[in-house]
């Protein structure tokens, strides 16, 4: 039975929760960027008030076992100072049992980087490269076998799951789907968790219309799915970003040297049919600041962006794109943004992307529903100051797509069956 973290008795009990605390980290290990911390921080204090200790698990980088510049015990510095109390540490999460013994009410353990063990992801680690199936099939099997006794140490820590990881919840891990199923009366989703689904759920199933999203990014093909998905929900579609030459090269413009996948062509002129007969209107950038090299401070200029001249691409929305998306945006009740509409991370192609990020801060004061979601969509709304000046900021990337696309992610099914 899934609990709800607000009414759930935690007095006296030990609660292990998923974290994200996937932070990055400069080169003398010193956090950069705390926001996934800082997101949680609710959640923990919920629990501790409550009168409960914490047990926080969490991965941090992709490493292939042990490594000294992925411990999570760089970042206990950063837990203490926004907690307000001292983290204990637990070098091996798999031998932890005095350390969780000794827990009293108020208390928080920190265990060690999940995907230190190959039993997090269940994939096999050190297969030679030349490996036969038959080698691979056992490796994968061992693997398996050894992950149910890696949940059931985990499981073992404590009274109660929390998962509040919605940047992992697209993937079916010991800590963020497998451990759920051991604790089928006491698990729940943390705040974090609870505001990403319900504001996804804003746009998906409870909007108010007029719906606009604004979907960016370099390729189509890896948005095809959430493009597709939104067509049952959206009045307005807004793309923006490289993609845009796959469709523009589609309808017969020119494009210079910009970004277009060839093979997807004809998908775009599906996208484009499927949208007429749904009724969606689409809109592409109408203009495009140019470059005659994709370097920031290349030689620029803005043409019509059918009209690219060969040598020179695409590198943001031109004024003319901006000022039609403005309108659209301006008339609409709900918005979702997911990927930027310019090569972002130069600072002189960045104006598209921050003139998005000011009109939703414009509009949600108006009493617009905008859920930003994406990379560089939230660098954006963040960089500027406008992370408190919308509805929502999704923490999950590749979760938010999934979850747009309308998948079932696993790390939200285990806690809801």
């Amino acid at each position: 039975m899934q609990q709800n973290i607000d009414n759930y008795d935690f007095a006296g009990k030990k609660a292990i929760v998923r974290v994200d605390f996937n932070v990055p980290l400069d080169a003398d290990f010193r956090i950069t960027d705390d926001t996934r911390i800082r997101a949680a921080i609710p959640t923990l204090k919920r629990v501790l008030e409550g009168g409960g200790s914490l047990i926080l698990m969490s991965h941090l980088g992709k490493p292939k076992g042990v490594a000294e510049k992925f411990s999570l015990k760089h970042i206990i510095y950063r837990i203490e100072e926004l907690l307000g109390t001292k983290v204990q540490f637990a070098p091996d999460c798999q031998k932890a049992d005095e350390q969780v013994k000794a827990l009293k009410p108020g208390d928080v353990l920190l265990l060690e980087n999940l995907r230190f063990y190959a039993e997090e992801e269940g994939k096999p680690r050190g297969l030679a490269e030349d490996a036969s199936d038959e080698e691979k099939k056992a490796a994968k099997a061992a693997v398996k076998a050894s992950q149910k006794e890696f949940v059931k140490k985990l499981a073992s820590y404590a009274d109660c799951y929390i998962n509040d990881a919605f940047g992992t919840a697209h993937r079916a891990h010991a800590s963020t789907a497998l451990i759920a199923d051991l604790f089928p009366n006491d698990k729940m989703f943390g705040y974090i968790m609870r505001g990403e689904i319900k504001a996804i759920n804003n746009v998906l199933g409870n909007a108010v219309h007029p719906v606009t999203a604004i979907i960016g990014g370099a390729k189509v093909s890896s948005k095809i799915g959430v493009i597709q998905h939104l067509f049952g929900v959206v009045d307005n579609m807004i793309i923006g970003g490289g993609m845009v030459y796959t469709f523009v090269k589609a309808q017969g413009g020119k494009i210079g040297n910009s970004l277009c996948e060839d093979d997807q062509l004809g998908l775009a002129l599906d996208i484009i049919k499927d949208a007429e007969q749904k009724g969606i209107k689409l809109y592409f950038a109408k203009d495009a600041v140019v470059a005659d090299s994709f370097d920031n401070n290349a030689k620029s200029q803005i043409v019509p962006s059918n009209e690219i001249p060969d040598g020179w691409m695409s590198m943001d929305a031109g004024p003319e794109s901006l000022k039609i998306w403005e309108e659209v945006l301006k008339n609409s009740k709900t918005i979702l943004w997911n990927g930027p509409v310019g090569v972002f991370e130069m600072p002189n192609f960045a104006k598209g992307t921050n003139r998005i990020a000011e009109i939703l801060a414009e509009v949600t004061a108006k009493g617009t529903f905008t859920l930003v979601g994406g990379g560089d969509s939230v660098a954006a709304v963040t960089q500027m100051g406008y992370a408190d000046k919308v509805s929502y900021v999704s923490t999950g990337g590749g979760a938010m797509l999934e979850f747009l696309e309308g998948k079932v992610l696993p790390g939200i099914a285990a806690i809801e069956k």
